[in-house]
């Protein structure tokens, strides 16, 4: 069973999983600061093993942007990442203060539009965006 885990990912584990899926290796210190200035991280547990993560960054009110969807290789294709992005995607409709509206926007490593426009979100040039009305 897949667990998500809001908040715990530490710096270490952010690299590890950032480069285990070919994402450029950073420094420590940056994903220290990366962390602590988004508005929520996700982990996938599985066994007790880290398997995945996700970011959302934004201005924590109407536009909110997804970071660093990632689950190790072994594990893709199971629902995990759907989970994660489910997840976050649920987040930003629930502390969302415009009332009306909330735009989830993000990049999408090249290959993987697919997976997003499966959740509902709509490929534009240079990323993905979805709209929902709250």
């Amino acid at each position: 069973m897949i667990e998500l885990v809001d908040n715990i990912l530490t710096p270490e584990d952010f690299v590890r999983l950032r480069t285990a899926t070919g994402f450029a290796d950073i420094p420590l210190e940056h994903a220290r600061k990366a962390l602590q200035n988004g508005l929520i991280n996700v982990s996938a547990i599985k066994d007790g093993e880290l398997i995945g993560m996700g970011r959302l960054v934004g201005d924590g009110a109407m536009y909110w942007y997804l970071q660093e969807i990632v689950v190790l290789p072994e594990y893709q294709r199971q629902g995990i990442g759907t989970m994660i992005v489910n997840h976050l995607v649920d987040y930003a409709v629930k502390n969302s203060s415009t009332g009306k509206f909330t735009t989830i926007g993000g990049v999408s490593a090249n290959g993987k539009e697919g997976f997003y426009k499966k959740l509902g979100f709509e490929v534009i040039p240079n990323g993905i965006r979805k709209m929902i009305e709250i």
